[in-house]
């Protein structure tokens, strides 16, 4: 006869699990712990305490060895090296902790310790509109989208009173309006440019850019412990002040004081563990980064929230009689139509003008062209559209003329130089079946899971969007008056910009998608997906706020249904 620990099961079970701390699992665990259930945070890194973890927050380039250079040996095992920098070279991980296979080249960037990326995002905050969400079902590629934006606007503001989201209401049907604090000032060069655009162009706006950060205070902020941002522009640290959004500075400390969550660090989740005869999932296998012994943790709802290549993986290694190719993959889609953004195309220019005029102080955020190509009608010979991203300045120039003390004298007092503007597009990617991850059939990591191949690649429709960037980009800066306008394609590596998406997508279809409208598993109902993982297309704007908003939403929706006891 097999005796039971039942008091050592009790002690691992919790009315729900969340794997994952960053944006999306934090606000799951958040809404979750509001609506009182006990619930456990599985995290695969190391602990990350708001303030007293931000060991180079605030510091002065003089306050570091080599004014902020990693030395070549300290480099060596660190994930893309080349990148790091010694104010945030602690948030690397080193090149043996998930070892993947690049079938094709993909930058993939993870951020493993409590808050995840919420640490490290550019904290920029667009909603999505109806253009967005119809896009799929407009031109026929993907599948289309389960909601709408008047299923997600509530928790678009639901999310942003909480989060803090500083920016204008501009009046846009491709941006819609949101629940703003007043937002930065642009520049000169890039007022300039907003209006050189009202000029010469009907359907092309330069906002400012919304963004998570406190530029107005409320009380719901204060309660967090938060407070006005500073404009130290030094966000990818950890702000000690809580002047921008983040896991750690918000919603993690909001769930803690409720007195239902349990966050567990160094938890590298294995799979879930899914029971044939109750026919949904039970709990999750965890292996203890430190000691590696393999424990179980066992809860009526899970969210997993893994960032979106991981909550795949995770799915994928979830293998059963019943899920013989990962949990609720009978369509076989898991792990398919990934996508991400392009962000290929790049410009800067000079502007002779506003001699009496230069920068004082930061800002965190930067201007924006919402997207502007097909949002009507199908009138290019791509899908779907682009965003862009605006920052201007003026800066010293370095006069090296002269020799001796004339040349000393001119680098020790140097003058202010031109203003320069420069602008980046974030270029909608269509997911195609062919990009996908898998888990590799031998190889495995030092847990003992299998390691991820990568198999993503840009086409053709990339390529002719990020054509149409330069030349309009180059149009507009001519047009506004720049001199030396120089554009180029980076021809970076799909992913470069940690906005991956898509492999668990939602849809209506259990046939050609994984989640329903709710982010539920369509095959087990306690399991939901509520990271970029759940995406079933990419729109033009930053996912983040979007995630915020869906796991808000799909949190909401489990616990009423565990208290219907439909789960």
């Amino acid at each position: 006869m097999t005796y039971l620990n039942t008091k050592a099961v009790k002690a691992m079970t919790y009315d729900a699990i969340v794997i994952g701390s960053g944006i999306s699992g934090g606000w799951s665990a958040k809404e979750l712990c509001d609506r009182g259930l006990k619930t456990l945070v599985l995290e695969r890194g190391r602990d990350v305490n708001h303030i007293t973890d931000y060991p180079t927050a605030s510091k002065a380039p003089w306050e570091f060895e080599y004014r902020g250079s990693v030395p070549l040996e300290k480099k060596k095992d660190f994930q893309f090296a080349r990148f790091m920098r010694e104010e945030t070279m602690h948030w690397s991980i080193t090149d043996d902790e998930q070892p993947i296979v690049q079938e094709k080249p993909f930058r993939w960037v993870r951020g493993y310790h409590t808050g995840g990326k919420s640490l490290l995002w550019a904290r920029q905050t667009q909603r999505w509109s109806d253009f967005d969400f119809e896009g799929p079902d407009r031109d026929g590629f993907a599948v289309d989208w389960p909601i709408r934006y008047k299923d997600i606007a509530p928790w678009y503001s639901h999310v942003e009173k909480f989060a803090g989201v500083a920016g204008n209401n501009d009046g846009l049907d491709v941006l819609p309006d949101g629940e703003h604090m007043p937002g930065f000032e642009m520049s000169c060069i890039e007022t300039h440019l907003k209006e050189s655009m009202k000029q010469h162009y009907k359907d092309r706006h330069l906002i400012q850019a919304r963004c998570a950060h406190l530029t107005d205070p409320q009380q719901i902020h204060l309660d967090q412990g938060r407070t006005q941002c500073q404009n130290q522009k030094m966000c990818n640290r950890g702000c000690i002040y809580g002047g921008y959004f983040s896991s750690n500075a918000s919603t993690l400390p909001w769930a803690k004081k409720t007195g239902k969550m349990t966050l567990r660090p160094h938890s590298v989740v294995h799979s879930l563990i899914y029971d044939e005869k109750k026919g949904r999932a039970t709990g999750v296998i965890v292996i203890d980064a430190i000691t590696r012994q393999q424990l179980e943790f066992h809860a009526k709802v899970i969210f997993v929230n893994g960032s979106a290549m991981n909550s795949a993986a995770i799915l994928l290694n979830s293998t059963s009689n019943r899920f013989q190719n990962g949990l609720g993959n009978d369509s076989g889609m898991m792990g398919k139509f990934i996508s991400w953004h392009n962000y290929r195309g790049k410009l800067s220019a000079r502007y002779e003008g506003f001699k009496d005029k230069k920068t004082s102080g930061g800002n965190p955020s930067n201007a924006y062209i919402p997207r502007f190509r097909n949002v009507y009608k199908q009138e290019m010979d791509f899908l779907r559209g682009y965003a862009t991203g605006i920052g201007g300045g003026r800066g010293l120039a370095t006069d090296t003329k002269g020799i001796g003390n004339s040349l000393k004298d001119h680098l020790l007092n140097p003058k202010l130089g031109d203003w320069y503007i420069s602008s980046w597009m974030m270029g909608e990617c269509v997911p195609r079946e062919e990009n996908h991850i898998r888990l590799h059939k031998e190889l495995k990591d030092k847990y003992g899971i299998p390691q991820l191949v990568f198999s993503c690649d840009w086409d053709s429709n990339d390529d002719k969007m990020v054509k149409d960037y330069l030349e309009q980009m180059t149009e507009m800066f001519t047009l506004a008056g720049f001199v030396d306008i120089n554009g180029s394609d980076s021809h970076s590596a799909p992913g470069s910009d940690i906005h991956e998406m898509g492999g668990v997508r939602m849809g209506k279809d259990p046939r050609t998608s994984l989640l329903n409208e709710w982010n539920q598993l369509h095959l087990c109902k306690n399991v939901f997906v509520t990271d970029g993982a759940c995406m079933t297309s990419t729109s033009t704007q930053n996912p983040s706020l979007t995630y915020m908003a869906l796991s808000a939403r799909a949190a909401n929706y489990a616990a009423d249904e565990l208290k219907k006891k439909n789960l």
